[in-house]
């Protein structure tokens, strides 16, 4: 009988080990470790993708790098602007891009819009997790036809390489890595050993066949890539698909990308028939109002290389029950603690007893400190009850000194703001140094202290 050789996986970061441990020492997380079989003596492990026997007699040898010919291959270019943002300009021939996001947040959605995009490519769309007539179902939804978009339901990658072979497809989407299972690997599917062997499989087919390949993951309840780390390593480019199902709107977020830039976004809106690009989220992004209210302002923040203009809403209330409530949506409550810290202390407003509501608007999560001096602003304007003219925003850093300071790319901000039609914007003084605003017919308001902001616009 053919011996099994076995071993202890981490279910939390991939780490392996020859026997059982209550804590792993790579990632600190307790009972994650689960027992999978390896390899089996009368199994040959080897890849279920194979090259030619040519290929495989020439052994690799070292080469100096002056000698190396490289020549930039044409990125295929999709209909999606937003995609094509994110990856930095279009799909690489031969890269892998693994996209992760929460259960029913649109991830199959989009990887099948973009299937059926792609006009002149014959794409392979292979699912493990839905029947053919459930992806059929959401192709007619989307009202889009495309003949040469192939679908596959099958997990074996055995199977799924000899259809490859035979379609020869220019473009291969896997739905999802963790449904697949190789036959040369003995544990259950979505185990550590399973994802770890079949993303090594499918990446040795992209590079040797020059064929781009889209992987769609699970996230753990942290928000984290399921499997092992090593499979963000093993990718190309790893994209996260945001948002609140319980909102419209959707952020394709670059976290690693070999080929560009990782600072670049790209906002969706979900509808009936799809997901829509947004071209130019600042519109969405601000409520359509007429007259002011007290604790809103408009905040320049900046997503990636996108300045992005957003609605800050706070309410401040004296506290009814002891203890002074501090919720955030959408931004660090610990940040917002210290915001109020500072108010009081170099502001003097005694907002120890009041309680504190904030949210940015659209379901948004922001890190960008730029977006301090909107939300100093909001907090008072409730708490004073005096409200800020719709046409102001702000665009501006605060220190714990109650200094106003600087903020990068501040020339673009002012620039979303006039192209909006705001009237006034609110900006550090540190920031005109060297740079000439003359040029924009937005008034802008440069300050140093806090003090200066506000008495400008509370008196």
């Amino acid at each position: 009988m053919a011996k099994i050789k076995t071993a202890y996986f981490c279910q939390n970061c991939g780490a392996q080990s020859a026997k059982w441990v209550g804590r792993c020492p790579a990632c600190g997380e307790w009972n994650t470790y689960v027992e999978e079989v390896v390899a089996r003596e009368d199994v040959t492990p080897t890849s279920a993708w194979k090259v030619g026997t040519s290929s495989q007699q020439v052994a690799a040898k070292p080469k100096p790098i002056a000698e190396i010919t490289y020549s930039e291959q044409a990125r295929i270019v999709t209909q999606d602007a937003e995609l094509n943002r994110v990856l930095g300009g279009g799909i690489v021939p031969g890269s892998m891009v693994l996209i992760g996001g929460e259960p029913g947040i649109g991830k199959s959605t989009l990887m099948l819009q973009i299937a059926l995009s792609l006009r002149n490519q014959r794409v392979l769309y292979i699912s493990g997790e839905e029947s053919e007539q459930q992806i059929k179902m959401r192709a007619e939804r989307l009202g889009v036809q495309h003949p040469n978009c192939f679908i596959l339901t099958e997990t074996g990658t055995q199977n799924i390489f000899k259809q490859i072979e035979q379609l020869q497809p220019d473009v291969l989407i896997v739905d999802s890595i963790q449904t697949l299972h190789s036959a040369f690997i003995e544990s259950g599917a979505g185990s550590v050993a399973q994802v770890r062997e079949c993303t090594a499989e499918l990446l040795k087919f992209a590079k040797e066949s020059g064929t781009p390949v889209f992987l769609i993951g699970h996230i753990t309840k942290e928000g984290n890539l399921a499997g092992p780390k090593i499979l963000e390593h093993m990718v190309d480019t790893v994209l996260q698909f945001e948002g609140d199902r319980h909102m419209t709107y959707r952020i394709l977020r670059t976290t690693k990308n070999r080929f560009g830039s990782t600072s670049e976004l790209g906002i969706y809106e979900m509808l009936g028939t799809g997901l829509r690009e947004v071209s130019n989220p600042s519109e969405i992004l601000i409520s359509q109002r007429e007259e002011s209210f007290s604790g809103i302002t408009i905040g320049g923040t900046m997503e990636g290389n996108r300045p992005l203009l957003i609605e800050v809403q706070s309410l401040v209330t004296p506290a009814t029950y002891g203890t002074p409530q501090r919720t955030a949506t959408g931004f660090d409550v610990k940040r917002l603690n210290m915001l109020l810290a500072v108010l009081e202390k170099r502001g003097g407003f005694k907002l120890g007893t009041q309680d504190v509501f904030l949210n940015i608007a659209g379901g948004l999560k922001v890190e960008d400190p730029a977006l301090d001096l909107a939300i100093c602003a909001a907090m008072l304007s409730s708490f004073e009850d005096i409200a800020i003219p719709h046409t102001t925003c702000f665009a501006a850093e605060v220190g714990l000194g109650g200094e106003v300071r600087a903020v990068h790319r501040v020339e673009q901000r002012i620039s979303e703001a006039e192209k909006l039609g705001f009237q006034d914007i609110y900006i550090s003084k540190y920031n005109k140094k060297g740079v000439n605003f003359s040029r924009f017919n937005i008034r802008i308001h440069a300050a140093s202290r806090l003090e200066e902001v506000f008495s400008g616009l509370f008196g």
